[in-house]
């Protein structure tokens, strides 16, 4: 139980010697500089950082360029991917991917988005089966949510979802309310068994005061990591492994997880994590649902983006036109620079904007109009293949049908030959995790 008395330790040093910054699976707050240390984050949850040689190698198995949001170090940290791409070489159908989102609104923001497009590539990169988790579960507990509620959200999330380009012959998209039983019942209560409360209440934070429904939730979370929860993809066993692409406050469940995980007769899994996604208005952590000039959404009108942008992206413009010339433009804390860099799929001319905004050459106006016209196209295009989805879209990705080994794995994604949902400018920069 070495790694799960770990992380519940180390999440009781953060609260104690870190106070001014936060980071849990449900709420990210920056310290007192506004800024998240994911140096500090990475020490005290124990994973590694990326290197340049292990994306190297994924380039040179998968036979494609390292997605935007790995080579510019949006996906930063990782729990053992060295020995993953080790077992990949040997044998390509060795494992699976698993994210997820908690649906707790109508539709998605541009953050909600990241996650799901670096896992479309990790999916196409490296032809291997997905599952998504939407947890109305947990949102119907945390946020008071009733579970009629929070079911019909699942569904219309899971259009945004779908609308990214997931390839359907290998992706299974799954709410706990109507697939949790069975198997992933099982799992569930052998992973719950080796975890005290006590280990609980330190890995999670929980208090005498929350409900024993917010208690019994992480072995939920924990479950798709087993590939025997989904005995239509992958049949009864535990052989497969499963990498989660997540963000990295979601890095304590899974760390109960690969503690728990030899205990039941599974492999540990693999993560690979990423920065938080910045609000508009500064680079303070996770965008707020509850705030909605603080994050552009996939339902906003071109309108809406230009207005956004325009009045609320914080600017490192300096505050005068003569002394933005001389200084130029800080790159540290301006969004619209930052969101190129989620955003921008041309390195050169993402190099290039940088260059001239942060030498004074091009003004905060000229910067906020670059992003206005990058994120509108990407938006219009989501919204115009999201419109198409239908109800028979969403029953063949929520199949429990037996699905055929032969397309789970070296599948070619069939709907790479149709319009993505951005535009190749920025190919799956619009990304549950876990969850964001």
């Amino acid at each position: 139980m070495a790694e799960t008395t770990a992380v519940a330790a180390e999440m009781a040093n953060l609260g104690v010697l870190e106070q001014e910054q936060q980071v849990t699976p449900w709420d990210v707050n920056a310290g007192a500089d506004g800024k998240i240390d994911y140096e500090k984050l990475i020490k005290k949850f124990g994973c590694q950082s990326i290197t340049p040689e292990l994306i190297e190698r994924v380039e040179r198995l998968t036979g494609m360029p390292a997605h935007p949001l790995l080579r510019r170090g949006v996906f930063f940290a990782h729990r053992d991917l060295k020995e993953l791409l080790d077992a990949y070489e040997k044998d390509p159908n060795c494992f699976y991917l698993y994210t997820g989102r908690g649906p707790s609104s109508e539709s998605l923001h541009m953050g909600h988005l990241i996650p799901f497009t670096f896992t479309k590539y990790l999916q196409d990169a490296f032809k291997v089966p997905l599952v998504i988790q939407l947890t109305d579960d947990e949102k119907s507990i945390w946020k008071g949510i009733s579970i009629e509620e929070s079911r019909r959200l699942a569904f219309e999330n899971a259009k945004d979802i779908i609308a990214i380009g997931f390839n359907p012959k290998s992706t299974f998209i799954f709410n706990d309310f109507d697939y949790v039983g069975g198997n992933f019942y099982k799992n569930m209560v052998a992973i719950g068994k080796c975890v005290t409360f006590n280990q609980a209440r330190g890995i999670f934070g929980f208090t005498n005061e929350d409900c024993i429904a917010k208690i019994a939730f992480p072995p939920v979370q924990a479950a798709p990591s087993f590939p025997d929860c989904f005995p239509h993809m992958f049949g009864e066993g535990k052989k497969l492994r499963c990498l989660i692409p997540c963000a990295i406050d979601q890095d304590p469940y899974f760390r109960m997880t690969r503690d728990v995980a030899p205990r039941i007769g599974g492999h540990k899994p693999f993560l690979i994590e990423s920065r938080f996604f910045p609000s508009l208005k500064g680079d303070s952590g996770k965008m707020s649902a509850s705030d909605p000039n603080s994050a552009i959404y996939v339902t906003d009108t071109p309108k809406q983006i230009k207005s956004k942008v325009n009045k609320h992206a914080f600017s490192g413009g300096r505050d005068t036109v003569e002394e933005h010339r001389e200084k130029g433009g800080d790159l540290n804390v301006d969004v619209s620079w930052k969101y190129l860099n989620f955003f921008l799929d041309d390195d050169e001319e993402l190099k290039k904007i940088g260059e001239e905004y942060g030498s004074g050459r091009m003004l905060t106006g000229e910067i906020k109009k670059k992003l206005i016209d990058v994120v509108t196209a990407m938006v219009t295009r989501h919204q115009e293949i999201r419109a198409k989805i239908t109800q028979a879209d969403l029953d063949i990705f929520f199949s429990t049908a037996k699905r055929n080994h032969a397309d789970l794995f070296g599948s070619v994604n069939p709907c790479n030959a149709q319009p993505a949902a951005v535009p190749a400018d920025a190919a799956a920069a619009s990304e549950v995790v876990p969850k964001g």
